[in-house]
């Protein structure tokens, strides 16, 4: 497996796994996406101002990319128009870029936010839909943008409705292993490719800490491997905490994704995961 990943901003060196910021720009994510927007006569609009603040002290924590988001997938979570979608977030897009030295990724599904993105000059796509949107293959391709390959069982709205699995890994694995091979013949750079198994998305707890008991069957699809356990309702059913309390959960899960191969970490807690990364990179005697 590739040690780096290719990006519309050059390439990120994977020798030792990054830690991904998040930077929420919507009114009703499940943990912090409020904090960065302001209320204003139309309703929520991002704080810009905020955003960057956040982002600079991320990139100073060790963060080497930001994932800016303009649509909740949190359970229940309606959809927005790619408008409102874009006026959320191709502004702080078009600031990370400009201001800092850092890898922007892009979460969206929507085939139209990607193509802007893109020429505002982010350098990757993470898509929970796994490129699945009418047109986001053909978008994503036409860009020199990095994908990341999300599984996600039915659409946030309804996903967590009994979900139900014969395997949860075996399944999981197939669906990223075609979603990568569509996405490659489509014209995807392979080397700018990477796979995550959606803890939260479609699963129960029990299925979320299988994936992460098994994550290193998906570290062996043969693409850098992703994991977003940041907080997430998995780290509440372990713990009986609520988000905001859940660092130390997360922290734990974070060090355990990394045992199992993960080498990009999704995080809203930047510092302490650069920490966890510092003892795994320990371990394995690369100080």
């Amino acid at each position: 497996m590739t040690t780096s990943l290719s990006t519309a901003q050059g390439r990120l060196d994977l020798s030792r796994p990054a830690c991904m910021g998040i930077i929420n720009l919507t009114p009703d994510s499940f943990y912090d996406g409020a904090s960065l927007g302001a209320g204003n006569a139309g309703g929520f609009s991002v704080d810009l101002d905020k955003a960057l603040r956040r982002a600079e002290i991320m990139l100073a924590e060790g963060a080497r990319l930001l994932d800016v988001g303009g649509e909740s997938t949190r359970p229940g979570a309606g959809r927005v128009s790619p408008q409102e979608e874009m006026d959320r977030v191709l502004p702080v897009v078009e600031a990370l870029v400009e201001r800092l030295d850092v890898i922007v990724s892009v979460d969206t599904s929507t085939p139209q936010v990607m193509l802007a993105a893109a020429a505002a000059g982010a350098g990757m796509i993470n898509d929970v839909r796994a490129l699945r949107r009418s047109g986001a293959v053909e978008a994503a391709a036409g860009t020199q943008m990095a994908v990341c390959l999300m599984h996600m069982r039915g659409e946030p709205g309804t996903m967590q409705e009994q979900p139900e699995y014969a395997d949860v890994v075996a399944e999981v694995a197939d669906f990223l292993r075609e979603r990568a091979a569509a996405a490659v013949a489509a014209g995807v750079d392979p080397e700018g490719i990477v796979v995550d198994p959606g803890f939260g998305f479609g699963k129960t707890s029990a299925h979320n800490f299988t994936l992460l008991r098994e994550l290193r069957r998906f570290a062996e699809i043969g693409y850098p491997l992703m994991a977003g356990v940041s907080r997430k309702s998995m780290i509440g059913a372990a713990t009986g905490r609520l988000p905001e309390q859940r660092l130390t959960g997360s922290i734990a899960a974070t060090a355990l994704a990394l045992h199992g191969g993960a080498l990009i970490v999704r995080s809203h807690d930047v510092a302490a995961t650069m920490d966890a990364i510092g003892v795994h990179s320990s371990l394995l005697g690369d100080r």
